[in-house]
């Protein structure tokens, strides 16, 4: 259609003496389109839709705004899902437009000008932890919430896993994952200077020992970013924002989920769908596709797992059958008082073991909070018959007969 400009660019040109056929080639039209123009005396008037004509219509307009009214940060994308999957046969960019006519543009120009850090395939993973304890706070989960999220660079193929921590036992279980679902280990991995891992002194930073075992274990080498390198780890810090906005604000849409398996699990759904098959914004690949060459590249998987779980040593009472763990205590064989013990706990389990000698010798569940003390049955049958024995003496005896003493001389 013409524009007021085109038109004054045809009366000028007629003026120059040009006919309407080299009017109409020079600007691109028919002359018989020229001719039209030229007889009325004015460009053509502008088509007004009605609304019932436009896809954005009052309808969607609303649902749009509904759901800009419940998520203000929700983004486009997610919008647009939810519209296509309520019956919306309009494009993407029509949602985005009227989204930027509500809420305006959402980022501005940045300072300078930066360009992508590039790595080879199997060259090297990021990782890091961000917080996400306000989604857990309004789902009433009543512990912390964090999301460690892990990247291969090169192919740009990531995982996420979400957690009640982000302690050093965490730390290592999530890093454990992400190379099992990679089905590989890479040469290196970028961390950012967690006090979990290592010691910050100046620009200095030092692996501590478990760390040190850890990339022994996996025949990696960390490498921890200098201070104030954010651009160096932007692979994995940039994700978070997309995480946050996106995928955490659509499920508190459908429905907040009730526990971490399940939210880990419908992350992996939405990772599936939303990251692996769509093309990467720097790359122009979809990061399923640039991973299953690079894949191919990551070294082998140890032959045995990494030990993640959290191990203390305690000791078990002279007198009674029971050790104190997490401010409660808990019953064990009574053959055992004196004796040192292991306690483990796999990471976000609910159960621990107690081992002595290598063998586990009891299986507790963790008590709630102001519990006093959890006895296994048979422990304290066993303490009782225990208990009877020693307080049984035969008629002329003043000692004890029991099982630990057998002298009879304890008192």
């Amino acid at each position: 259609m013409m524009t007021q400009g085109e038109f004054m660019d045809v009366t000028r040109l007629q003026a120059e003496g040009l006919t309407i056929k080299e009017i109409a080639a020079k600007l691109g039209y028919h002359p018989a389109t020229v001719s039209k123009w030229l007889t009325t005396g004015a460009p053509p008037a502008a088509r007004v839709k009605t609304d019932e004509s436009r896809v954005m219509d009052a309808y969607w307009r609303g649902r749009v705004d509904t759901i800009l009214q419940k998520k203000p940060r929700l983004l486009s994308t997610s919008i647009f899902d939810r519209l296509v999957a309520e019956g919306f046969e309009g494009s993407y960019p029509t949602v985005v437009r009227y989204v930027r006519h509500v809420r305006g543009p959402r980022f501005k120009g940045a300072a300078a000008s930066s360009i992508p850090i590039e790595t080879g395939p199997a060259e090297e993973t990021q990782m890091d932890w961000s917080d996400c304890t306000e989604w857990a706070i309004r789902w009433g989960w009543d512990h912390e919430l964090f999301c460690l999220g892990c990247v291969l660079c090169w192919s740009r193929w990531r995982t996420v896993w979400f957690a009640s921590s982000l302690d050093r036992q965490h730390t290592f279980e999530g890093m454990v994952r992400f190379f099992e679902a990679a089905g590989g280990v890479p040469r290196g991995v970028r961390i950012d200077r967690m006090g979990a891992l290592g010691k910050s002194q100046g620009r200095r930073f030092s692996l501590h020992p478990p760390t040190v075992e850890f990339a022994t274990h996996h025949q990696i080498e960390v490498i921890p970013c200098l201070s104030g390198d954010a651009a160096r780890k932007g692979k994995v810090e940039r994700p978070f924002r997309h995480y946050k906005e996106t995928f955490l604000e659509e499920i508190e849409l459908d429905g907040p989920p009730a526990d971490l398996d399940e939210l880990n699990h419908r992350a992996g759904v939405w990772l599936e769908r939303r990251v692996y098959r769509v093309a990467h914004r720097t790359t122009r690949v979809p990061p399923a596709e640039r991973f299953e060459v690079e894949q191919r590249m990551l070294r082998p998987l140890p032959a045995s797992r990494f030990d993640t779980a959290y191990v203390d040593v305690r000791k078990v009472h002279r007198n009674v059958p029971l050790i104190e763990y997490g401010a409660v205590r808990y019953s064990v064989p009574p053959d055992l008082l004196g004796q040192a013990v292991e306690v483990r706990r796999q990471v976000d389990s609910t159960m621990f073991v107690v081992r002595w000698a290598g063998t586990v010798v009891a299986t507790h569940q963790v008590a709630a909070k102001g519990t006093v003390e959890v006895w296994d049955p048979e422990h304290r049958r066993a303490a009782e018959r225990a208990a009877l024995v020693r307080r049984r003496r035969p008629p002329g005896l003043s000692g004890c007969l029991c099982k630990w003493c057998g002298s009879g001389s304890c008192v």
